[in-house]
């Protein structure tokens, strides 16, 4: 069983170099911090690099300091164990995917159903609600005490990968394990507030920009939204407007495919397009023809091309898939 081989390697190893994906949110963070403090208590020695900063919703952790941004030429790390969280393929981790791994162990702990099975150790539970879940699953497996700021971790992990516990990847085994960690003193009120309810001022407003570029198709089962470059380059965007954007579609009555195409800044020619799925259509498969991935309901791909053209590649693809069903 993956879960043994996966303890067997934390207690033979003694320098671990924990990392997640690329645009980092709740689940890549939640799960790190667990797993370190998991490492900790049991006398090991560990390090968070991750290739991005904290988001701005998720800076009320603790542990803020002891995540640090990976630097290429710049940052020297000693290690024997590299553990990637959340993470469907090694790329996904950026700069810190590229690291030197010569004679390291990999442990590769991810929930994503399109993962690639690129560990030394691999254990992949598609069904987790999380990485967060499966980290506490490790906890419980090795009689390792539960902390406040560990369940903090993990409850946050949980929390935002399965949309406030509604999405189809709750279980009754994620009810059971959150109120465990919420026995350790957790206000998941203020919690909750800290996450969703922070966006700026500024931010709303652009928020109220986007959404009445709503736009339908196939008799209103999928609808879009786009972030092109002009409606946000040269502004200064604090928090990830993408969940709100996508689940203000999910709402609308009939609705079986949303999509969010959003250009990038950063490259020319460059579009990440996030889909939600109610579960009739597989938005995993249609992610996966475009090098990306993700879970049935919830899946992202990043497609080099022109705003119109990758909208209307991916979209033929969607109608064809809700024509399906």
């Amino acid at each position: 069983m993956s879960l043994r081989k996966v303890i067997a390697s934390l207690k033979k190893e003694d320098n671990f170099l924990i990392t997640s994906h690329v645009n980092l949110e709740g689940d890549a963070l939640g799960s790190q911090i667990g797993l370190y403090y998991l490492l900790k208590a049991i006398g090991k020695h560990a390090i968070i690099m991750d290739d991005d900063v904290i988001p701005y919703s998720y800076e009320f952790f603790p542990e803020g300091k002891i995540i640090k941004r990976f630097r290429r030429g710049k940052t020297k790390i000693n290690f024997d164990c590299l553990v990637a969280l959340d993470c469907s393929d090694l790329r996904r981790a950026g700069e810190v995917g590229k690291i030197d791994l010569k004679g390291k162990t990999i442990l590769n702990i991810d929930h994503h159903i399109s993962n690639e099975i690129f560990g030394d150790i691999n254990w992949v539970e598609p069904d987790a609600s999380s990485a967060s879940e499966m980290v506490y699953k490790l906890y419980k497996k090795m009689g390792v005490s539960f902390e406040r700021n560990s369940a903090l971790a993990l409850y946050v992990g949980m929390l935002t990968d399965t949309g406030s516990f509604h999405y189809s990847n709750t279980s009754s085994a994620t009810h059971r394990a959150a109120a465990e960690l919420m026995e350790c003193g957790l206000e998941v009120n203020a919690i909750y507030r800290k996450i969703y309810e922070t966006i700026p001022f500024s931010d709303m407003k652009l928020l109220g920009n986007i959404l009445p570029g709503i736009k339908h198709a196939s008799a209103g089962k999928v609808v879009w939204f786009e972030l092109g470059r002009k409606l946000w380059a040269g502004r200064k965007i604090l928090f990830d407007l993408s969940e709100h954007i996508l689940n203000f579609g999910r709402a609308i009555e009939g609705v079986e495919v949303v999509c969010l195409f959003k250009e990038n800044l950063g490259a020319k020619n460059e579009v990440r397009v996030n889909f939600r799925s109610h579960g009739k259509v597989d938005v995993n498969k249609i992610a996966r023809i475009f090098g990306g991935g993700g879970h049935k309901t919830a899946a992202g791909a990043t497609i080099h091309g022109s705003l119109g053209h990758v909208r209307s590649k991916v979209l033929s693809k969607i109608k064809a898939a809700v024509a399906a069903i």
